[in-house]
């Protein structure tokens, strides 16, 4: 076999990011010098819906040039809520455990049937969710509302209804962060998480959402970059490289047939480590299909090299490699063909992305998660007597390395205003917060009712000490968590509390008309706080 033979071969396992709105020169190297066999969209890449399935258009013309057998994977995180790369356009769905707060699952099937018709229709075929971790830690910096819940057969019951939905629309899935990420305090992006459970207490909580989905036919897994010390005897071996995790326990003990992708092997767990290329290798060697790295070309160049490397030297072999193309090239057989791919020409599917039936059920289901924690005979208020308003809201920024700051939507104060136009609105800066109280609390002097919106509340978090002021002050206070249910116990001294679970405009819409009983909001909590 020759060496471009064999790097082609290897290509098919790669999963690649690059820059632009358009086919970008390094892409196309990929494309035409190494077959990359699949590709990963980030908002960066993201324009108009009409932008977004050029693209994809222009990436499937460029694969049949190079001769490809089948179409490429196109995919992204589209988990809704605070991850979702596509925001221009395409319907705001709610995220994970808003639809874990409305107690209902059929609720998870039909935003994972409109998701997965929304990216179909712009030539996405693959979308890398459910989230499936059990989120059980409340210092959790990268999980918290991308999960479902707290409870395993919860988590199990949503994600393998979101899964369905996915899968009910032509896209294909990803359940992630096997074995779950739900219970650290690291964010694996910039460092590496150990999560010290025994093996028993694995199965019984973080493995069951798994277990489930993978029997209701599950597409793929995506491994986490986390080290389990239960299952993997080599210190610090997170479980994108370890053969214990992929092998032993995902497919012989879980029975598992389908592809395995890592997670990004650029994330610092990996790269502040072994390093990307020499992760690329490992991961294999351990049994992973597919190989993410999302950002740079030199490096995903260097990782195909640095794998055709260890097959010609005998570290990897080649059965390994064309094991992973044989379950890939399942996926794509099910998922992809020359004629799906929605060329420019087919202008009319795109009636779906952001259409009025896909708004209404988003509406529908934001009421039924939108949470009154807790209100203590204040609300609602009656805006016919024009209640004396102060908002103070975040400044809306990504507080995890996955969330996007272009998903940042109108805001609080905005959706407060359609109530009470001439309400006054303060944004402020938690990193300087605690200088500003005193300012803050001497302009609020002036009104009734404070309502404070909070992006995750920590526990020498200057917003308490905000909270505490405006309490001396004889100020009621409304607090609408952004974000985390959590940031209610460190906010118990509020009149009211009410969450929206993310910062997308219609949870905050349903927030505020809660406030002066113009919505019903009927979520129940899915964590404990």
């Amino acid at each position: 076999m020759s060496k471009k033979e064999l790097e082609r071969k290897i290509g098919q396992l790669l999963v690649a990011g690059f820059d632009g709105t358009t086919v970008s020169p390094k892409i196309k190297k990929l494309i035409h010098d190494y077959h990359v066999g699949s590709i990963i969209l980030f908002s960066r890449n993201i324009g108009e819906p009409e932008e977004v399935l050029q693209l994809t258009s222009d990436l499937q013309k460029e694969a049949k040039k190079a001769g490809y057998e089948k179409p490429l994977l196109i995919c992204l995180d589209q988990e809704n809520g605070v991850v979702s790369r596509i925001h221009k356009g395409l319907t705001s769905f709610p995220g994970s455990m808003a639809l874990g707060a409305t107690d209902n699952p059929q609720y998870a099937y039909k935003i994972g049937l409109a998701t997965g018709k929304e990216l179909k229709a712009l030539g996405i075929n693959w979308n890398l969710a459910p989230v499936l971790d059990v989120n059980n830690n409340s210092d959790n910096p990268v999980i918290g509302v991308r999960s479902f819940g707290e409870d395993a057969e919860k988590v199990a019951a949503f994600g393998e209804a979101m899964m369905k939905g996915l899968q009910d629309a032509g896209v294909m899935t990803s359940l992630k962060h096997f074995p779950g990420h739900g219970d650290t305090n690291v964010d694996s992006h910039l460092d590496l998480p150990v999560i010290s459970h025994e093996v028993e207490r694995l199965e019984n909580i973080e493995l069951v959402p798994f277990k489930a989905c993978i029997e209701a036919g599950a597409d793929s897994v995506m491994a986490a970059h986390v080290y389990f010390p239960a299952i993997e005897s080599e210190e610090n071996t997170p479980a994108t490289l370890s053969k214990r995790v992929y092998v032993d326990l995902l497919r012989e003990k879980l029975g598992f047939t389908g592809a395995i992708t890592t997670d990004c092997m650029e994330m610092k767990a990996i790269s502040n480590s072994i390093g990307t290329e020499k992760g690329a290798v490992k991961a294999l060697q351990a049994g992973t299909d597919f190989v993410m790295i999302s950002h740079t070309h030199a490096v995903q160049e260097g990782a195909i090299q640095e794998i055709a490397s260890a097959v010609e030297n005998g570290e990897l072999s080649l059965s390994r490699i064309e094991e992973s193309i044989q379950r890939i090239q399942l996926l794509k057989e099910k998922y992809t063909s020359w004629g799906d791919p929605r060329f420019p020409e087919a202008k009319g599917a795109l009636q779906v992305v952001g259409s009025q039936k896909h708004h209404q059920l988003a509406q529908t289901v934001y009421r039924e998660s939108v949470t009154i924690v807790h209100n203590h005979q204040l609300l609602p208020l009656n805006k016919e007597k024009q209640p004396k308003i102060f908002v103070l809201e975040p400044l809306q920024g990504a507080r995890m390395q996955v969330e996007d700051n272009k998903g940042n939507h109108k805001s609080l104060g905005s959706a407060v205003r359609e109530y009470i136009p001439d309400a006054p609105v303060e944004v402020y800066d938690l990193n300087k917060l605690e200088k500003a109280v005193e300012g803050i609390t001497a302009r609020a002097t002036n009104y009734d009712y404070i309502i404070l919106g909070t992006l995750t509340v920590t526990e020498h978090s200057p917003v308490i000490t905000l909270v505490n002021q405006l309490l001396k002050e004889n100020k009621k206070i409304i607090g609408v968590g952004m974000r985390n249910p959590y940031d209610f116990h460190f906010l118990q001294k509020a009149q009211a509390f009410i969450n929206a679970y993310e910062f997308s405009y219609p949870a905050l819409q349903i927030a505020a008309g809660a406030i002066f009983g113009e919505e019903e909001a009927k979520g129940t909590l899915p964590v404990n706080i």
